[in-house]
């Protein structure tokens, strides 16, 4: 846009930024502000020495950027809020663990990993948006492949995947624990989703599959 300073490209990045409730990539900041993507990257750069020492910082998260509190000021933040939200079980941690390393990956291969029928947990996972469908795997009976989304990016703290820790060689359980130690609700209690040994396909999937 013609016309506007290089405080007033800030001042317009810096709101995009705080009313958007996921990361903006530059490719559609640069289209808002009609300006080259070499210009965002020099814009959000400036921002962020302009955001030195205030209570919120410029993140890059899932692909694009975002506003956060700094973590230095992280124990006012928790006591405004109040009570932590409700956090992952360690079962669906220990298999969002897997997909995120294994990916694109199935159901009944998560299952032999993990030792236990997994059709709940990863149904809890797609309703929260971590996980989604890929397509489907070329072998007997065609099973859903399962990825992750940006929104699981974006809610670990990493840019894109390349920055997940280095823990491919390790059980899905030893993964959880790296990734959220400490942090997640007592697993629940029974399998009831593997207690009759059946393989439902993922929840948003149903009913294409009945269709079938």
């Amino acid at each position: 846009m013609k016309g506007l300073t290089l405080p007033d490209l800030c001042a317009a990045i810096e709101s995009l930024l705080f009313v958007s409730e996921e990361p903006v990539s530059g490719e559609r900041l640069a289209g808002i502000l009609e300006v080259s993507g070499e210009r965002i990257t020099e814009l959000i750069g400036e921002l962020r020495n302009r955001l030195e020492g205030r209570g919120l910082c410029l993140v890059e998260l899932a692909g694009g950027y975002s506003l956060a509190t700094r973590p230095e000021y992280a124990q006012f933040v928790e006591r405004f809020l109040g009570p932590e939200p409700e956090r992952l079980s360690l079962p669906a941690v220990e298999t969002v663990a897997i997909i995120a390393y294994r990916q694109p990956i199935t159901r009944p291969e998560i299952d032999q990993l993990r030792g236990v029928n997994s059709s709940g947990v990863v149904n809890t996972l797609m309703e929260k948006g971590l996980v989604e469908v890929a397509g489907r795997k070329n072998a007997p009976g065609r099973p859903f492949l399962l990825k992750t989304t940006r929104h699981f990016l974006a809610s670990f703290g990493l840019r894109d995947l390349d920055e997940l820790p280095r823990l491919a060689e390790l059980e899905g359980r030893q993964l959880a624990q790296e990734l959220v130690p400490a942090r997640t609700e007592p697993a629940a209690t029974g399998q009831a989703a593997g207690a009759s040994g059946e393989e439902d396909p993922p929840s948003p999937a149903n009913e294409a599959e009945q269709a079938r």
